[in-house]
């Protein structure tokens, strides 16, 4: 057994691991008394990317192109792929992801089965919706090609499905035609949820709106933030590859660094830095989707113990107080984050049986791991959302209760009957307890 941790580095587990090499490297001849889990790079934060005790089985080795179509954007590939490759191919080609979450080193596979989201979800929805079709491979050595029209009903518990349901071996993804790798990029100061909320709807034309949000500062009477809005530029340059310098954190931060002070002097630098911009600013793409990902290890921050995340969507008809007393909460809890994101989803529907978006607000959270408190803290904004009619991203989970997760999704009864036998995870195991 080895440890492998997920990015959030919590809860601990001890598990097996296989590398695949080949797709015909599948299905094992595993001990069956160990379940069994596909897994990439393991960028989720909690426990869907852990199977304690069983067997992992690493994806990232199958990592070839298989095709790709200069006119249309059509690219096949295997599931070990990451994001970042796919963006080394294809915007020198002038194509782009149609979705990216704030990571690029994320697999195919792993965008699939968590169905990821985006800054554009309000025009694009989430990935799972530009998947074609792929080939999933059961424990039982079936394979099936599946889309919307090719065993539909593997296809939506597929994608979402936290990678239960059998292997994804390849995938073809539809891109989206760039003529630059820039992004004609804006920013705007706001000191409250409804100005959010009136900004958001000014700038739905937007292809690309997030916000970020001082939860040191901003409580249920007040929240100050960056609005942060862009589209891809619109003026042809060449599209060659950009250098990129990364910074290494190289151990592990003592846990008393990132407390509520020192998370509060970052904001507010952070926050008078970004009021001072104004106009339109034309800026890289990767600084504008992928800021951290300029900090390798950006993770030990926090400290040996790790981080917990919390991600949250609630409707638009409580959204905004329901928001309020999510950020009371937080702000009288003493703990900080200094990585909160604010969005609205739109109403594109998700094609995955138990895809995390809904219409609403999502609010997203890092946490650092102080165990007399956070536990409780997540505990309490669990309650808040199940009783505002929301829901928790299983991604980015590692504290959610079966009950919870019942009442988030309640339709995940119905993934059940397409779920590899063989196969299972630290997370679904939680979730069904009891």
């Amino acid at each position: 057994m080895a440890c492998f941790e997920s990015w959030g580095r919590f809860p601990n587990a001890q598990q097996t691991l296989k590398p695949l090499f080949w797709s015909g490297d599948f299905p094992l001849q595993a001990d069956p008394g160990l379940s069994q889990l596909p897994v990439g790079m393991g960028r989720s934060y909690g426990d869907v990317c852990l199977n304690d005790g069983n067997l992992l089985l690493l994806t990232r080795k199958l990592d070839h192109f298989l095709s790709f179509d200069t006119r249309t954007g059509i690219l096949c590939c295997e599931s070990g792929v990451t994001l970042a490759e796919i963006l080394d191919f294809a915007v020198p080609r002038g194509w782009f992801l149609p979705v990216t979450p704030g990571t690029k080193f994320v697999t195919v596979g792993g965008a699939i089965a968590n169905d990821v989201h985006g800054k554009n979800h309000h025009v694009a929805g989430t990935f799972g919706r530009h998947v074609r079709r792929f080939g999933l491979a059961r424990s039982d050595g079936t394979r099936l090609e599946c889309s919307p029209a090719k065993n539909a009903g593997w296809y939506v518990a597929t994608i979402s499905g936290l990678g239960l349901t059998g292997l994804i071996e390849w995938a073809e993804i539809q891109l989206k035609p760039v003529v630059s790798r820039k992004i004609a990029y804006r920013a705007t100061e706001f000191h409250s949820l409804e100005e959010f909320m009136a900004l958001s709807e000014a700038n739905v034309g937007c292809e690309y709106t997030v916000a970020w949000i001082d939860c040191v500062a901003s409580s249920g009477n007040s929240a100050r933030g960056i609005f942060m809005c862009g589209d891809h530029s619109s003026t042809p340059e060449p599209r060659k590859a950009n250098s990129k310098t990364q910074i290494t954190i190289p151990f592990d931060l003592p846990g008393f660094v990132l407390n509520s002070a020192t998370i509060g002097l970052f904001n507010t630098l952070y926050f008078h830095k970004q009021r001072r911009k104004r106009g339109v600013a034309i800026v890289d793409y990767e600084p504008f989707f992928y800021p951290l990902d300029s900090v390798l290890h950006w993770n030990r921050l926090y400290g040996r113990s790790g981080l917990l995340q919390f991600q949250c969507v609630i409707p638009h008809a409580d959204g905004v107080s329901a928001m309020h007393e999510l950020l009371d909460v937080i702000h009288s809890s003493q703990l900080a984050s200094f990585l909160a994101v604010l969005k609205v989803f739109g109403d594109l529907p998700s094609p995955g049986m138990i895809s995390f978006p809904m219409p609403g607000i999502t609010l997203a959270l890092d946490f650092p791991i102080k165990p007399d408190r956070t536990f409780a803290l997540f505990n309490r904004l669990g309650q808040l959302v199940a009783a505002a009619g929301g829901r928790i991203y299983p991604a980015k989970d590692a504290c959610m209760t079966p009950g919870q997760f019942r009442a988030f999704y309640p339709d995940s009864s119905k993934l059940r009957p397409y779920i590899d036998p063989a196969f299972s995870s630290s997370f679904w195991r939680r979730v069904n307890a009891g």
